[in-house]
């Protein structure tokens, strides 16, 4: 019968591992790095006993209640066992003692060392001692000859010994092994063994095969190897019938032969491949203990058992109750003869190609231990052909079968004709239901369940079986001790109620008891049965309400005072659910995982006023080979789960209720048998709660566990860089915020100061990412950031990219702005017109009549400048013609104050502001060319009735403008060509309604034409052609300035000064020449009209005019039509 791999668990930390039996076979026995000798009862023991014999222990061995250990003092110590008490040290070495054994009637002890020596002392008179000497290196291991005639021994010199114990010579020596200068540095420490009873033949790992040697003779009798064996052996081991022969070797395959046949029984494949250092044969039945070198222990059951027996062995009792904890079937007794194999044969899926525990298959061996792909007949008894008792010797009658269950393996393999053959994905167990935040329930002392209100523990031993209740806030409940005759197993707990279930037995049923404490009357607490055949399967605890999901796939709810309330059918078995507030979770099966994955489904409602269902059965997404270990909701309401590998992943509301990974917990695991117990998750502050497990799953009840925070992270790409630093950082921010958005959907309260300092932190780490990609010369990816910020990031986004010199940057800011603020405008729109719509359908008020006069008026303030509009709308189409380097009045240069006029006035306001609300759309539409251009602030009214009189006056913001500086006017705004002054007085003249309306243009062009050229300029203009000449690629006039101003710092200091002094007296001249002019009367008027403009526009560094402001306005206010 094929061997049945359990699953591997945690013995030592890492490091070199020795494992042994005792003489009966009712404890296993190991030591490791730690110190420690463990003894174990079974494989499930989750509380063995430990022996402390030193700093660390490098090898064990027991005999007749003697235990002897290797330790670090390079002592070998002698304990009595069970009890541990230390018996005193049997022989000391120079060095550490590398192995020790005992001979076969337990008398004697050998041990080698590192100091090349090799010593025999006897257990009960230590005095008595034998050396040998003889190795050049450090000794590997010994063995005793059963007749205590040789003792062979293997050393780091390549050397095999056997020396004559009554004479301490050497009767023979094979040179096999590669030599090597310690034993940290040798391929195989070659556990070599006799074969216990005759001692006939002397079995030698060597290299990727066995030596096997006979007695006396020394000769090579025969060699064992297999294909499978890639790397050598490390250790050896013999059956106690002699028989058989198994091997380790240094990346975990453990292959065991029949020495008669020299054929291959056994093949099987260490779950993580690490390196097998230990390996014993139990003394009586057909199980194999083997360690690792990462301190891990584990076990093969039905090891070459021909006749198919079962090992009865009761301190051997490794059964596959290990994995049932965690996945098992239907518990029911009617539902059994409907299962399938997954669920009861658990030992038929966790030998799959000789793995367990969800580990990675090896497709390229399928012998003995492939027999889960090689189904047997079907029996003739349904119920009796899942037990694993039946798989014996008489399996192999063919016997046809009615029911559709799979049923156990034959002893020895039929033939290929006999035999359906079946090489695809092979079922994955389900898994069972469990509790969040509690322990094993086959544990005496557990958790019943620890979340964020308190702690439910239960104590369940011969003495005694009690509940103890702890709150973490007193002030919510004092603790509580109840009693547990009923053997309650599930338990919840909350600010309201303790909620307690337990599964029905053949004189009661399943029961559901409820302890409301916080019920204002007397009677605090109710039962409910379920109904016959039917079992609780989880519990869950919302406000207001309790929730439990049973065998027969149904969910019932209940009031918190009792009151049965809905009653639904689940789409599968439930795995877990819980509950927060008005939310119910619900894990459960959606079908049959493949490989070891699990295929689960979650369901997410609403239990309020309004009862709706979020998640309708979606897939729980889960990292591969790995199963469900927590799921609740974070301390804010938002629904988390954490799987077996420690990924803990979080609801996306935002994105479509997707599952966001938000920490892994094994990074912050030190060991690789360490865990992390998740408790509770809390988004503001970020706080993963946890309790460190080291070397389990989960913690003990005593000592009372401590719990620690772990910090969340998002698993983005490049977080060594700062890039990928501050975009987690972004991300997660947002990411767990999204509750605020849901508190708000749902009417609840929650401070607004903390929505408002995550908006701004969110902002601060775009701008961050903004500067980031400026300095990388990523303008496509600044716009992209900046679509992500608000209205205020992105106008100092503008101002950045315009400092910055990144004029096109700037420009395609501008234009986002004005779609976020037209973004904007519509949702305000959106927002009053709901509005409005519900108080149209209200009763009138007092003040709804003076809201619709105030709209007449504002149409008909409307109406009046809407002529105006037009022409300005025009004038705007013709500067956006212009190059977008031109100095105009709409530049970024320089702020503009548009003086707007009315039709129906004889007198101009310059202070007033147009609210007209054609000039947006305008903005909005036409193709600007400059930064800022057609970005109009439109009057935003005071009161809420006014606003929502009138939708086309809604306030559009406005991007900023950054100030005007000197040093920040490009150079090419003087090297374009502008509309002449002639152009405008002309056009002025055609259309002299629309003069002030362009007014501010001309008179910022007059500045622009009044203005003197440099030096440098004049020599642009002359030298222009040779700079062009020499390189004609540049096609840009930013880049001929460019290449103008290196040329022009090659000039000499008097050559500048020439250019300069040139450059001044053309100013003078051009001054002369002005001043001779005669202006009309016309241009008089329009002249001082100009230069209240320039007065307005031009910056605080600028000197005054020689007149008066006062004589400017008084002649600006009297003009009259």
């Amino acid at each position: 019968m094929p061997a049945t791999q359990m699953p591997m668990r945690y013995g030592h930390p890492e490091g070199y591992t020795d494992v042994c039996f005792d003489d009966s076979g009712s404890c296993i026995i190991t030591c490791g790095s730690d110190g420690d000798v463990r003894i174990w009862k079974d494989l499930d023991d989750d509380d063995p006993k430990s022996i402390n014999v030193g700093d660390r222990a490098y090898s064990c061995a027991l005999k007749k209640g003697k235990l002897v250990t290797s330790v670090s003092n390079n002592t070998i110590q002698i304990h009595t066992f069970p009890d541990g008490a230390p018996d005193g040290i049997l022989t000391r070495f120079t060095t550490i003692a590398n192995h020790v054994v005992f001979n076969r009637d337990g008398t004697k002890i050998a041990a080698g060392s590192g100091d090349f020596m090799v010593k025999i002392v006897d257990v009960m008179d230590s005095s008595q001692q034998k050396t040998f000497r003889g190795h050049d290196a450090p000794v590997l291991s010994v063995s005793f000859d059963p007749k205590d005639i040789f003792l062979a021994s293997a050393s780091c010199d390549g050397s095999i010994k056997v020396w004559q114990i009554s004479d301490q010579t050497c009767a023979i020596s094979w040179p096999l092994l590669q030599k090597c200068n310690d034993v940290m540095n040798a391929k195989s420490i070659c556990r070599l063994a006799w074969q216990p009873k005759s001692g006939k033949l002397l079995a030698v790992p060597v290299g990727n095969s066995i030596k096997l040697y006979r007695r006396e003779t020394w000769r090579n009798e025969f060699d064992l190897s297999d294909n499978f064996i890639t790397l050598p052996f490390n250790v050896v081991t013999w059956s106690p019938c002699e028989k058989y022969l198994a091997a380790g070797s240094v990346n975990g395959c453990i292959v065991v032969w029949n020495v008669e046949t020299k054929d291959c029984m056994e093949r099987v494949k260490h779950e993580k491949g690490y390196t097998i250092c230990g390996l014993a044969w139990h003394p009586t039945s057909w199980q194999i203990a083997y360690t690792d070198a990462e301190g891990n222990l584990g076990l093969l059951e039905n090891v070459c058992d021909t006749d198919g027996k079962k090992s009865s062995n009761k301190g051997s009792g490794i059964r596959n109750d290990v994995y049932n904890d965690l996945f098992d079937g239907d518990d029911d007794g009617d539902n059994n003869d409907s299962g399938d194999f997954l669920n009861e044969n658990m030992e038929f899926q966790l030998t799959s190609k000789g793995k367990a525990n969800y580990e990675d298959d090896e497709d390229d061996f399928m012998l003995t231990s492939s027999y889960p792909r090689h189904r047997k007949h079907i029996l003739e008894d349904d119920d009796s052909s899942i037990d694993v008792a039946l798989m014996e010797k008489g399996s192999h009658r063919e016997k046809e079968e009615k029911d559709e269950l799979l049923g156990s393996t034959h002893a020895m393999p039929l033939t290929t004709s006999q035999r359906p053959f079946y090489d695809g994905p092979m079922p994955s167990p389900q898994q069972k239901p469990f509790q969040s935040g509690s322990t094993p329930p086959h544990l005496t002392h557990r958790f019943m369940v620890w979340n964020s209100v308190g702690i439910i523990r239960c104590y369940n031993d011969d003495q005694d079986s009690a509940i103890d209740v702890e709150f973490h806030d007193t002030s919510i409940h004092h603790a509580t001790h109840l009693s547990n005759t009923l053997n309650y197993t599930i338990a919840d707990l909350s600010h309201e109620a303790i909620l307690l279930a337990c599964e029905s037995t053949t004189e009661l049923a399943s029961k559901l008891h409820c302890l409301h404490f916080s019920s204002w009357d007397s009677s605090k607490e109710w039962t409910v049965d379920m109904p016959p055949h039917e079992d609780i399967k989880a519990i869950c605890l919302g406000q207001g309400w309790v929730a439990s999901a049973t065998s027969a796939l149904l969910l019932r709810i209940f009031s918190i005072g009792g009151v049965q309330k809905e009653v639904f059918s689940l789409p599968g078995p439930v795995v877990s659910m819980t509950g927060h507030g008005e939310q119910l979770l619900i894990a459960f099966h959606r079908g049959t995982g493949f490989d070891g994955d699990q295929c689960l489904g979650v369901q997410l409602l609403e239990l309020g006023k309004s009862k709706k269902q979020i998640l309708h059965g979606d897939p729980l997404p889960l990292t591969r080979k790995s199963y469900l270990a927590w799921i609740g909701f974070s301390a804010e309401g938002t629904p988390c789960y954490v799987d077996s590998e420690g990924i803990v992943r979080m609801l996306n509301r935002r994105f479509g209720n997707t599952w966001t990974p938000i920490c892994n917990t094994r990074e912050h695991c030190k060991g690789k048998s360490d865990h992390y117990w998740v408790v509770g998750i809390h988004e503001n502050p970020q706080q993963l709660r946890c309790i460190p497990c080291k070397g389990s799953r989960f913690p003990p009840t005593l000592p009372r566990p401590a719990v620690v925070v772990l910090s969340f992270q998002l698993p983005y790409c490049q977080m060594a860089t700062e890039k990928g630093q501050m975009e987690e950082q972004f991300w997660r921010s947002v990411i767990f915020h999204n509750y605020l958005d849901y508190l708000s959907a749902n009417d609840y309260e929650y401070e607004e100061s903390t929505k408002n300092q995550a908006v701004k932190e969110q902002q601060e780490l775009l701008m961050k990412m903004f500067a980031l990609s400026c300095k990388l010369d990523r303008d496509f990816r600044c716009v992209e950031l900046a679509e992500l910020m608000t209205q205020n990031a992105v106008n100092l986004a503008i101002k950045y990219a315009s400092r910055s010199r990144r004029l096109i940057l700037a420009q395609k800011l501008s234009e986002l702005a004005v779609e976020k603020a037209t973004e904007l405008t519509a949702s305000l729109n959106e927002e009053e017109e709901d509005f409005r719509n519900k108080l149209n359908t209200g009763s009138t008020t007092e003040w709804s009549h003076p809201r619709v006069a105030n709209h007449n008026d504002e149409e008909n303030d409307t109406d009046d400048s809407e002529e105006a509009d037009e022409v300005e709308e025009k004038t705007d189409l013709h500067k956006n013609r212009q190059s977008p380097f031109c100095k105009n009045g709409n530049s970024v240069d320089g702020p503009t104050i548009k003086s707007v006029t009315s039709s129906s006035q004889g007198r101009v306001n310059p202070f007033k502001v147009s609210t007209s609300s054609k000039e947006s759309a305008t903005s909005v539409n036409s193709t600007s060319s400059n930064i800022l251009d057609n970005m109009k602030k439109l009057s935003k009214k005071s009161t809420l009735p006014n606003r929502n009189a009138n939708k086309e006056k809604s306030p559009v913001l406005k991007p900023l403008i950054p100030k005007p500086k000197s040093k920040q006017v490009p150079a090419t705004n003087f090297f374009q060509a502008c509309t002449s002054q002639a152009e405008k007085i002309a056009e002025e003249k055609e259309n002299p309604e629309n003069s002030l309306f362009e007014s501010p243009s001309m008179s910022a062009q007059n500045i622009e034409n009044e203005r003197p050229k440099t030096g440098f300029q004049m020599w642009l203009e002359e030298n222009r052609s040779d700079i062009l000449a020499d390189h004609p690629n540049l096609s840009q006039e930013p880049d001929i300035i460019k290449e103008g101003m290196n040329r022009f710092r090659m000039l000499s200091d008097e050559e500048r000064k020439a250019w300069t002094k040139k450059a001044k007296g053309g100013a003078k001249n051009e001054a002369e020449t002005k001043k001779r002019k005669q202006p009309s009367s016309e241009d008089t008027k329009q002249g001082e009209q100009e230069k209240t403009k320039e007065n307005l526009n031009l910056s605080k560094k600028q000197k005054p005019l020689d007149s008066s402001i006062n004589q400017k306005l008084s002649a600006f206010v009297f003009k009259k039509d």
